[in-house]
């Protein structure tokens, strides 16, 4: 300790710091808390409050429902008009303008989806 610092002081300036640290730890809980919180009973019979865990960034569930709504669209194009037809309008949209062309290669068959378009209509027919 300094020269002129009593060690009482020193005590009183410490407990201050830990009494900020506190403060401040329990202001960001307190943050955490207003975007929602769920109440969970421990083992030892308190009543604890948890933040509501944040959903994660990206929803995934969403741009998995889009792939498949857009394979199932490739799907039933490809099985109402017939491999041949869907390649000759998919021709078409290469020849267009660049955001067509972009869709022209996005929609071209791919054998999965040609599978499955002949499967749906060998069931259908």
């Amino acid at each position: 300790m300094g020269a002129g610092i009593k060690y009482s002081e020193f005590k009183m300036d410490e407990a201050a710091t830990d009494f900020q640290k506190r403060l401040k730890r329990i202001g960001k809980r307190h943050a955490r808390l207003e975007h929602g919180y769920v109440s969970v009973v421990g083992e030892d019979g308190l009543i604890i409050t948890k933040p509501k865990r944040k959903s994660g960034g990206f929803p995934l569930r969403v741009l998995a429902t889009l792939v498949l709504c857009f394979f199932g669209f490739k799907i039933l194009l490809i099985s109402q008009l017939g491999p041949e037809g869907y390649a000759t309008r998919v021709d078409l949209l290469k020849t267009g303008t660049v955001i067509e062309q972009g869709g022209a290669w996005l929609l071209q068959a791919d054998p999965v989806s040609l599978a499955v378009a002949d499967g749906i209509n060998k069931l259908t027919l």
